[in-house]
């Protein structure tokens, strides 16, 4: 399958950082489930359980604690292509299950940079606009993006 990424503004949100670690930490650090606490939500607030199959179709199931609220985050990989992409929806659970309302898909995309770094592409795709928007007032580039710095400090230790 050829993955179209060109970015729809209406729908689409997205960001690209550079981190000063390589890109099989990242990759590692998304795939593995002991690392994902460490980074997946801003800080004070936790991830408190990880279920990860890493697979097209595989599970990838998230519980969050938000200030003492349980959210639980149920998803499946689309694509699987190591230390390059990682594609991911909660428009179906495990078994190919659809969701009552899904809210997105992540495209995430690494590269390497010259300086041994990696190129850290961010993309959330939405069902429609008003999705996108509601996503983007939820604060979709500051917790996104604290994410990624959680997860470039995290993975630093790693190194």
């Amino acid at each position: 399958m050829t993955l179209n990424l060109e970015l729809d503004p209406a729908t689409d949100l997205n960001f690209t950082r550079t981190l000063a670690v390589p890109r099989h930490l990242v990759w590692e650090c998304w795939t593995m489930p002991e690392h994902i606490p460490h980074f997946f939500v801003p800080a004070p607030h936790k991830v408190t359980a990880v279920e990860i199959d890493l697979r097209v179709g595989g599970r990838f199931n998230t519980t969050f604690d938000v200030e003492g609220n349980i959210m639980e985050n149920s998803g499946v990989y689309l694509e699987v292509v190591p230390q390059e992409r990682l594609v991911f929806t909660d428009a179906y659970s495990e078994g190919w299950k659809p969701a009552s309302e899904p809210f997105m898909t992540a495209i995430l995309l690494l590269s390497d940079t010259p300086d041994g770094g990696t190129s850290y592409t961010a993309i959330a795709r939405h069902r429609n606009p008003d999705t996108r928007a509601k996503h983007e007032k939820m604060g979709f580039f500051d917790g996104w993006g604290t994410v990624v710095t959680q997860l470039e400090t995290y993975a630093k230790g790693l190194a």
